[in-house]
C-alpha cells in the first residue's frame, strides 16, 4: 500500500498506524506523519519483566536535515492545546509498508531520503534506517536526530521528572542506565553522540484523549547523534535494550525481508501461488505479529500469541482460536504443536488459563470455551497433520478437560445430565468472550448454558471419538455423549423462521436476544444442528440482523439495548463493548457457515473482500479488533487484533482450498 503526499501532509496521516513486532513480545509503534497520538506510541517498547511487563523505553529519534547551510525538521510533534510544530510530516512524499516495515520518503528539492523502521527479530532491538537516495550535493547532507527515552509501563503516562537517566558515552553511541538496574545502548558507527538531559513536555495524544484516558505525556531526550549520509548507503541508529546484536544496518534489514519471504514462500498449503491476492499475502506477514516465544522467569520459551496490539497480552481463550489462522493457515504446524504443549502446562482442574500469567502472577482460569476451543485447535493441528504421535501424547490432556467438564470445575461449569449441555455461571464472573465489566457488574453475564459453549462442547465431543478411534481406542462413551448432546441442542431451536437461543436456563430462563454466538453451531466443523434447513436458517439470521461487510454485530440494531457507536470514556465503551460493535474475528466464522449451506464457496469468500480495503486504514497491514455497528463501521478498539486476522486468512485458505479442491493430508 502507498500513500502520497497529499494524505502524508494531511490530518488523515495522524490516523494512520504502523506496529512492528519482534517475536518476544515487545513492538514499536506509531503514525505515517509521526505524531505521537497513543500512550503506546515508541520506537522500543519491551519486556522488562519477562514474559510481558512491557515498558516504553525509547519514544522517538526527532529529526532535522541540515543541508546547504538550512535546518529542516523531518519529524512532526503535536502539543498540549493541538499546537502542530514543526511540521516535517510536509516533506513526506510518500509512504509505504514493505511487509509491516514502515518505510518514509522524503523530498527537499532535488534530495530524496528514504527512511525505515525495523525490529530484530527474537531481540529488544530497533533499527532506524535512512539512504540517501537520490539528489546531487558538493556537501553531503546530515542528519541531526533528538533521541528521545522514557521509563515506564507502556499503560501509563509520564510525569516529568519521575525518572532519572543520564546518559553515558560509548565508543559508537550512548549507554543508558535504567533505574532497575538494566540499560539501553544507542548505536550508530558513523554517528557523533552529545549527551543531553531534558525534558520535552506536553506532548498532547489525541487517541487517549478520545478513550477518555491522560492525554499528556513528557519525554527526556536524552542526547543527539549527527550523522553524515552516503549515497544508497544505510545509516542510521541501533536501539537496543542490553547490548544487542551489532551487525549493520544494511545487513539487519536483509535479513529481516529475508526472513519475511521464507514466511511468505510456505504459507498456505494447498493453495497455488498464483491464487493468492496480494490483500492475502498481507495476512500472512500481519499473522507473523503475534506469534511469540514467551521467556518465563526460569529462562525457558514457551510459545504463545499476543491478541491485540498495543494494549493486549496473550490470552488463552484468543491463542486457541487464533491459532490455526496464524500458523496451519501460515504453513507452520510445528509452531502450532509447540504452543498447544506450552499451554498443556497451565491445565487446571479442565481449564486453561483466561489471562496467560506474567511473571509472579496467579493464572486465571475464568473462562467457560478456552479448554473446548483447546480441543478444536488440536483438531485443525491433527486434521492438517495427522501427527499420531502427538495426538497419543496429548490425548490424555484432552480426556481430562471432557471428564472435568462431566463432573464439574470452577464456576459452576459442569454438565446437566439432563440434557448433557454445558452449564456456567457464578454471581461476579463472566465466563464467556463476551466479557465486558462495567463498576464491577457484568454487562452481558449470559449465565445458564450459553450457545457458543454447547456448541464447542458438541465439536469437542465429536472430535474426541475420532482421536478415539484413531489411537484404535474405544470411542463409543464419546460418541454415545455427542449423540446425547446432539438431542440436548435441539432445545435451543426458537422455531419456525427464528434462530437460536442465545443462553438456555439462565436466571430469567430462556435468552432469546439476537446475538452471533449462534453462528458456530455452524461454523465448527462438527456441527449440532442436524438439519440443513436449521442450520440455513442460523445463517439466515445472522445475515438479516448481524452482519456487515467486516463482521458481526454483537447485538442486533432492532434490541433496544443496541448501541451503534462506539466512542466516550472507558465506562461508556466497556458498556458498549458487546452491544452493537461488529467483530471482526467473526466474519470468518461466518463466510465458512455460509458455504456449508450454500456450497458456493467462491460466493462466501467475496465476503472477505472489505478486509482487504480495511488493511489500508487504522492500523496499516493489519485488521481491527471492532467496528462502529453502524455504517460506515468506523474500526474501533486495537488497531491490530490477533483473531481479526487469524480467523479471515484461515476462512480464505479454508475457502480457497474448497473451491480448487484440494484436501489436507
Amino acid at each position: 500500500m502507498h500513500f502520497d503526499h497529499a494524505l502524508c501532509a494531511s490530518p488523515q496521516a495522524d490516523a494512520l498506524e504502523w506496529w512492528v513486532t519482534n517475536g518476544i513480545g515487545g513492538y514499536a509503534g506509531g503514525t505515517v506523519s509521526g505524531v505521537l497520538t497513543r500512550r503506546y506510541h515508541g520506537l522500543l517498547t519491551a519486556p522488562l519483566h519477562p514474559p510481558l511487563g512491557r515498558y516504553l523505553l525509547i519514544t522517538k529519534a526527532d529529526t532535522v536535515l541540515l543541508d546547504r547551510g538550512k535546518e529542516i525538521p523531518l519529524h512532526t510533534n503535536r502539543w498540549r492545546g493541538g499546537v502542530t510544530a514543526p511540521q516535517g510530516q510536509s516533506h513526506i512524499e510518500l509512504f509505504r509498508l514493505d511487509g509491516q516495515m514502515p518505510v518514509w520518503e522524503f523530498a527537499i528539492e532535488d534530495l530524496r531520503i528514504e527512511q525505515r523502521v525495523w525490529m530484530a527479530h527474537g531481540q529488544d532491538q530497533s533499527q532506524v534506517g535512512f539512504r540517501w537516495k537520490s539528489g546531487e550535493r558538493e556537501t553531503p547532507p546530515v542528519l541531526r536526530i533528538g533521541l528521545l527515552a522514557n521509563f515506564r509501563d507502556h499503560h501509563g503516562s509520564t510525569g516529568p521528572g519521575t525518572f532519572e537517566i543520564h546518559a553515558e558515552p560509548l565508543k559508537d553511541g550512548l549507554r543508558l542506565p535504567l533505574p532497575n538496574g538494566a540499560y539501553i545502548e544507542l548505536h550508530s558507527p558513523q554517528g557523533r553522540f552529545t549527551q543531553d538531559h531534558t525534558w520535552i513536555e506536553n506532548f498532547l495524544l489525541v487517541r487517549e484523549q478520545e478513550r477518555g484516558l491522560h492525554e499528556i505525556d513528557h519525554h527526556l531526550r536524552v542526547g543527539y547523534v549527527e550523522i553524515p549520509l552516503r549515497r544508497d548507503a544505510w545509516l542510521g541508529l541501533s536501539l537496543s535494550l542490553g547490548r544487542g546484536d551489532r551487525a549493520d544496518l544494511a545487513t539487519s534489514l536483509s535479513t529481516e525481508r529475508a526472513r519475511i519471504a521464507a514466511l511468505q514462500e510456505s504459507a498456505l498449503p494447498g493453495v497455488e501461488r498464483d491464487a493468492v491476492p496480494d490483500w492475502v499475502r498481507q495476512l500472512v506477514i500481519a499473522a507473523d505479529s503475534y506469534l511469540i516465544q514467551r521467556r518465563e522467569p526460569d529462562g525457558s520459551r514457551k510459545g504463545s500469541v499476543i491478541a491485540g496490539y498495543p494494549w493486549f497480552g496473550d490470552w488463552g481463550r484468543d491463542t486457541m482460536i487464533a491459532l490455526p489462522g496464524l500458523t496451519l493457515a501460515t504453513g507452520r504446524p510445528q509452531l502450532a504443536k509447540e504452543i498447544l504443549d506450552a499451554f498443556a502446562g497451565y491445565l487446571s482442574r479442565g481449564m486453561l488459563p483466561n489471562v496467560f500469567p506474567g511473571s509472579g502472577e496467579t493464572p486465571e482460569y475464568n473462562t467457560v470455551d478456552a479448554a473446548l476451543w483447546y480441543i478444536e485447535a488440536w483438531r485443525a493441528y491433527l486434521h492438517a497433520t495427522a501427527d499420531q504421535r502427538s495426538l497419543q501424547r496429548c490425548f490424555p490432556v484432552l480426556a481430562e478437560i471432557i471428564q472435568a467438564y462431566r463432573e464439574g470445575t470452577r464456576f459452576g461449569i459442569r454438565m446437566d445430565p439432563a440434557d448433557g449441555l454445558i452449564s456456567a455461571g457464578v454471581p461476579g464472573q463472566q465466563l464467556t468472550w463476551m466479557d465486558a465489566r462495567v463498576n464491577g457488574r457484568e454487562v452481558t453475564p449470559r449465565h445458564g448454558k450459553p450457545v457458543e459453549v454447547s456448541a464447542l462442547w458438541y465439536n469437542a465431543l465429536r472430535s474426541m471419538g475420532g482421536f478415539a478411534r484413531a489411537l484404535e481406542l474405544a470411542s463409543a462413551e464419546y460418541d454415545s455423549l455427542a449423540n446425547r448432546v446432539g438431542e440436548g441442542f435441539s432445545r435451543y431451536w426458537r422455531g419456525g423462521d427464528a434462530g437460536l437461543y442465545d443462553v438456555l436456563d439462565g436466571p430469567q430462563g430462556h435468552e432469546s436476544t439476537i446475538r452471533p454466538n449462534q453462528i458456530f453451531a455452524v461454523s465448527l466443523f462438527h456441527s449440532p444442528l442436524r438439519s440443513a434447513a436449521q442450520q440455513r436458517r442460523v445463517v439466515d439470521e445472522c445475515r438479516e440482523h448481524l452482519l456487515t461487510p467486516f463482521g458481526l454485530r454483537a447485538l442486533s440494531p432492532r434490541d433496544p439495548r443496541y448501541q451503534g457507536h462506539y466512542a466516550g470514556g472507558v465506562e461508556a465503551r466497556d458498556g458498549a463493548y458487546h452491544q452493537g460493535p461488529v467483530w471482526g474475528w467473526l466474519l470468518g466464522h461466518y463466510v465458512l457457515a455460509e458455504s456449508r449451506v450454500t456450497g458456493k464457496a467462491d460466493i462466501a469468500c467475496q465476503r472477505l473482500d472489505a478486509m482487504a480495503e480495511h488493511l489500508g486504514e487504522a492500523g496499516l497491514g493489519q485488521l481491527s479488533e471492532i467496528f462502529e455497528g453502524d455504517p460506515p463501521h468506523q474500526p474501533r478498539g486495537t488497531p491490530a487484533q490477533a483473531w481479526s486476522v487469524a480467523c479471515t486468512l484461515e476462512a480464505w485458505w479454508r475457502l480457497m482450498r474448497d473451491i480448487n479442491r484440494v484436501r489436507p493430508r
